[in-house]
């Protein structure tokens, strides 16, 4: 196991990894931005070193000032969180050829999953279904990119192939709409992600966003840890996360479990990673991997008593994967609310210095934040300030739980969304279950 490790991220998730390394008796370096200098996770790192001004092009987007905390540190890896750099395949290279260790996948994976036509190849050819498309990049031949869609058959969508989080996609509903949609999305994708390329796929109107857990080492040891639904969604943002995900059976999780999990085999994937899919009438259908650790992974963990950050911990360290799937026992029902600094009505984020901050308690509520009295949200990054995460022994108990736990948390002196999280667990379309992805947002829509 290492004895020292950077965390190179901020706010709830630099905490999160830091409580996993004192459980190991692994020694933490923060590195922070001179906004975040008062992070709660940078007064309890054995070390910490300002990598830069709030931007975060110039701190946490900046390579050579992370490593070079490293260096200087003598630190033997750095783990990247999620966000920021944790899927740059150019930053885990580096780490790797500046002699540490990445705590993720190799450069060359993260490099194939990043490129979503190179990832949905790969995935097709490990047998992992997916959805009716392009089978690689369009090109600017007009003639056959009617016939593919033509093929697929309307609703298609356009979409980035470095594309992400929401970003880089169009969906085109006739054929007279086709070519101008390729070109815009194009030169969108150009200009946010510095590449061009887009594909095409069957556009599905009414999915569910379900994913699935695996923990995978080099050793050619892989398990899946059961799924997720993320379907409770706002332009394409998750808001609302569970675990198990309603209506999916025994049999339908162990036989898209298994696929995910042989194609990790088949990758050599190390690390932790999460298969998204599209489900639509009781079919998987293959959107991406995501080659870190989740936002949502809470979820897993209240569910499965596996410690994900932990198993990233001991797989990047060269360990063998110690659980094995016939240990993995799905107990209960986990449910997480993102907790964001905006408005809940009209979404503009509200930063500023949290007065007063009470975190939820009681059986089964976890709170995942890096806020305190007196805090001050930076306006720099994200503006999610934590994650509250319930367990009960059925989804009923769960969302019970839920309710209890956002009447009880306390955030004064800025705007959160807590109001709007408090009305997705009383709405009865919600409490049903089984709602498709665009359900929040017509939710809203009639609000």
């Amino acid at each position: 196991m290492f004895s020292k490790i950077v965390i190179a991220n901020r706010g709830e998730i630099a905490l999160r990894i830091l409580r996993a390394c004192h459980t190991m008796g692994v020694k933490t370096v923060a590195v922070h931005s001179t906004a975040d200098r008062n992070q709660k996770h940078v007064g309890m790192a054995d070390e910490s070193v300002c990598i830069g001004p709030p931007s975060s092009l110039d701190s946490y987007l900046d390579i050579p000032k992370i490593i070079a905390a490293a260096e200087v540190t003598d630190a033997e890896a750095i783990h990247p969180g999620y966000g920021f750099l944790a899927e740059n395949a150019n930053f885990a290279e580096k780490v790797e050829n500046s002699g540490f260790s990445f705590i993720g996948p190799r450069a060359e994976t993260i490099r194939l999953m990043g490129d979503k036509v190179a990832a949905i190849e790969a995935m097709r050819a490990s047998g992992v279904p997916c959805v009716p498309g392009s089978d690689g990049p369009l090109d600017d031949d007009v003639e056959r990119n009617l016939t593919i869609a033509k093929k697929i058959g309307y609703p298609i969508i356009i979409k980035a192939a470095a594309g992400g989080g929401g970003k880089g996609m169009r969906v085109v509903h006739t054929e007279a709409a086709l070519n101008n949609a390729i070109k815009m999305t194009q030169t969108e994708a150009a200009a946010a992600f510095g590449d061009g390329t887009v594909y095409m796929e069957k556009y599905l109107q009414n999915p569910r966003h379900i994913e699935i857990q695996i923990l995978s080492d080099k050793f050619g040891n892989a398990i899946h840890l059961g799924e997720r639904d993320c379907s409770m969604q706002r332009r394409h943002q998750k808001v609302v996360e569970e675990a198990p995900a309603p209506g999916i059976t025994d049999q339908q999780r162990e036989k898209i479990g298994a696929v995910c999990v042989d194609a990790c085999k088949r990758i050599k994937y190390e690390g932790a990673g999460t298969f998204e899919f599209l489900y639509d009438e009781g079919e998987f259908y293959f959107i991406e991997m995501n080659t870190r650790i989740q936002v949502e992974h809470p979820v897993t963990e209240a569910i499965t008593g596996v410690d994900l950050i932990k198993q990233q911990l001991l797989i990047a360290s060269g360990e063998e994967l110690k659980v094995r799937q016939k240990q993995i026992k799905l107990s209960g029902h986990a449910i997480e609310c993102r907790i964001n600094a905006e408005d809940a009505r009209t979404f503009m984020p509200s930063p500023g210095t949290i007065e007063i901050f009470h975190a939820p308690g009681g059986p089964g509520v976890r709170v995942d934040s890096h806020v305190y009295d007196g805090y001050k949200v930076p306006p720099n990054y994200d503006s999610m300030i934590g994650k509250i995460i319930v367990r009960g022994e059925d989804r009923e108990t769960a969302i019970k739980r839920m309710r209890l736990a956002l009447a009880e948390t306390v955030v004064s002196g800025i705007k959160t969304n807590i109001a709007l999280q408090q009305m997705i667990m009383l709405d009865q379309g919600f409490v049903s279950g089984g709602k498709n992805i665009h359900y929040l947002e017509k939710l809203l829509d009639k609000d």
